[in-house]
């Protein structure tokens, strides 16, 4: 009997133990994604600032800047879709500054029909938040150079057809031509660490309460 006590101690604090430390691993990751979405924010918010030369995707990931110039009329269309209006594509915008650089600029959104609309060259002054999305992974599609279709904002490869610098401002408001614009906001910031940490924590409950009935059935069967 008291070999089977031990062993069965021995198993429940050191599961439950394991189960509670990932618990507060979570909690801790937590508190980290937590103060990322915090200081996203803030930058979201900030006023705007001239296009920086160099901007680092470090430290000017979602830096709110103001630029004077022209679309070109040159576009890339990245397949999307939205909840309100279905499928479409996000319409990404080569644009020349008045003191001469090309950037990109993502409009925001238009539905497949828009997708051949003739959107000529025009000056317009664009403020919005600077970018380097990740939608790009190593499973996302090639270009199809067929249809013109990119199925994700590859700024480097956009960046060389449209012969731009690999820079992408994501406009905050609208910037014509009848394009909804998709501003950058801090909703799509996945943060489910208070989620995991309470299935590691209930899972510990459940261990110990388990290891708690082991010992009654040890007692019992000794009796």
């Amino acid at each position: 009997m008291l070999r089977n006590t031990i062993f069965a101690l021995v198993l429940g604090i050191s599961g439950a133990g394991v189960l509670i430390a990932l618990g507060v691993w979570q909690m801790q990751r937590l508190a980290w994604k937590e103060a990322i979405i915090a200081e996203a924010a803030g930058m979201i918010a900030a006023d705007p600032i001239p296009l920086p030369a160099a901007p680092d995707p470090t430290q000017d990931r979602y830096r709110v800047v103001s630029v004077l110039g022209s679309f070109t009329g040159q576009e890339a269309h990245v397949l999307t879709s939205t909840r309100e209006m279905g499928p479409g594509f996000l319409v990404i915008a080569a644009y020349e500054t008045d003191d001469g650089r090309r950037i990109l600029i993502d409009r925001g959104f238009v539905p497949e029909t828009e997708k051949t609309t003739p959107r000529p060259a025009r000056a317009v002054a664009v403020e919005g938040n600077l970018n380097w999305p990740d939608d790009v992974t190593s499973s996302t599609p090639a270009y199809d150079t067929g249809r013109a279709i990119w199925y994700g904002r590859d700024v480097p490869g956009i960046a060389a057809i449209l012969g731009t610098e690999p820079i992408l401002i994501i406009a905050k408001s609208d910037t014509g031509d009848a394009i909804m614009p998709q501003p950058v906001t801090t909703a799509g910031f996945r943060n489910d660490h208070f989620s995991y940490a309470v299935t590691w924590f209930g899972l510990a409950a459940v261990w110990l309460g388990m290891t708690v009935f082991l010992l009654w059935r040890i007692r019992t069967r000794t009796d």
